[in-house]
């Protein structure tokens, strides 16, 4: 086990860093493990004050005393990546494939040069949304014509990578696979006339489909414990923070971001004290088994796409026959169907078993599999092993390696702090951000 650091020890250690680095040049702590600290510097003062406090009430004092200005920029001092409102859905997909990111701020560019943040921008728009949009659409086509996949993809015609459509795919072959040609959408989605819905509908033209108008956004003078709340117990993916002066985002706080600080806080007092309890001890799983929407091994992948849909959940684990998890889709995976490949162009019937292994071949796609723990795991180790793959979720399995519950990002942060009576007031009063067996 990992000893606790004190603070001092902390700073002691910071200094024998400086002294041995070459050159003299120093390296400070992660910009995540200062917030830690400053955490613990309140949590100490909280003690000194002897006042009597439960370790969640604590937790939320201190968390509730730091501003979301001090949360570290997640893009890195970097331009942030906005879409305009005028980009066809295909650009738009473009533009996340290239940077490397799952949702992006929509510009109104009808709004003026000094518009406010309201006016400036329409929505957040999210490449999980736009493939869930697609597959509405498509469903409910072929629901007004009480045709099947087949009969719609004869009656409207299908079109493929051919010609101009293959040129345009070699031109983006080197980008993540997101969109490569029309012919690959209107197939999975349906083959609905893609130049209809992925060429020429505007990401504006979908904006009715966003959670909030413009987005639920955050102030710097908000505090952590806000952000928490609605990264939560709220079911917000992400919050910008907007600078009110300027109209403008300063930077955007995502559940994955929240968990790698949290990473970054392993030795601090106040964190071993809540991240050594094992997952039973903290009420996690949420999720249990027999809630989880799963797809077998030899049924076919666009099922997954479309439970995913239905259900309102980012993910799906792949089982065998025994039940035991073999892999997962995410509703990003949808991109290795866009490609079309000679793998993957009999989509109705591609296994999910079959459309794992292709897409493990043709881009190494470790995301595929799958990540485990067992009950017994301590909350620290579950909070490590998510950072460091990169994941959103995390399956919990038995004795016997069957799956047995899940926890994503959201979970673990909904048992960092509760939500004190009367917090928000009345805003949240007949809203519901997500429905409320929504996993995504």
């Amino acid at each position: 086990m990992q000893a606790v650091r004190t603070r001092p020890e902390q700073r002691a250690e910071a200094a024998v860093v400086v002294e041995a680095t070459p050159h003299g040049s120093a390296r400070s702590w992660s910009p995540e493990a200062e917030i830690g600290m400053r955490v613990e510097d309140i949590w100490d003062s909280l003690d000194v004050q002897r006042r009597q406090l439960s370790h969640g009430d604590k937790l939320n004092s201190c968390f509730d005393s730091i501003p979301v200005a001090s949360f570290p920029h997640t893009f890195d001092g970097a331009q942030l990546v906005e879409i305009p409102s005028d980009a066809t859905l295909a650009e738009a997909v473009d533009i996340l494939s290239r940077n490397r990111i799952i949702s992006a701020p929509v510009r109104n560019v009808d709004a003026p040069e000094d518009a406010s943040w309201i006016d400036r921008y329409i929505g957040i728009v999210e490449f999980a949304g736009i493939a869930v949009w697609l597959l509405h659409q498509s469903e409910a086509a072929a629901k007004a014509d009480d045709v099947g996949a087949d009969e719609l993809a004869a009656k409207l015609g299908t079109v493929t990578l051919e010609g101009a459509a293959a040129a345009a795919a070699a031109a983006v072959a080197s980008k993540v696979a997101a969109v490569e040609s029309e012919g690959a959408i209107a197939e999975v989605f349906g083959a609905l006339p893609s130049s209809d819905l992925f060429n020429k509908t505007k990401v504006k033209d979908i904006s009715g489909s966003f959670r909030w108008a413009p987005f639920l956004a955050l102030q710097s003078s908000d505090t952590f414990l806000t952000m928490l709340l609605l990264l939560s117990k709220y079911r917000m993916k992400s919050l910008p923070v907007v600078d009110i002066g300027e109209g403008t985002i300063s930077n955007i706080i995502t559940q994955a971001a929240v968990v790698h600080m949290l990473s970054e806080c392993v030795g601090l007092h106040w964190f071993e004290e809540w991240g050594t309890k094992t997952l039973s001890e903290i009420g996690l799983p949420i999720m249990r088994l027999s809630k989880i929407v799963k797809v077998r091994e030899d049924e076919p992948a666009l099922k997954a796409f479309r439970l995913m849909r239905r259900k309102g959940v980012g993910g799906i684990p792949v089982v065998d026959d025994s039940g035991r998890a073999v892999g997962s889709i995410m509703i990003k995976d949808v991109k290795h169907l866009l490609t079309a490949s000679e793998t993957n162009r009999d989509y109705r019937t591609l296994t999910a078993k079959k459309f794992i292994a292709n897409a493990r071949q043709s881009s190494g796609e470790r995301q595929m599999s799958i990540i485990t723990c067992s009950r017994g795991d301590s909350t620290k180790d579950i909070i490590l092993k998510l950072d460091a793959e990169k994941r959103q979720r995390i399956y919990v399995i038995n004795e016997e390696g069957n799956l047995d519950g899940l926890i994503t990002l959201r979970d673990i942060i909904a048992k960092l702090v509760y939500e004190p009576p009367g917090y928000f007031g009345d805003f949240f009063n007949g809203v519901i951000p997500l429905p409320s067996n929504s996993r995504v």
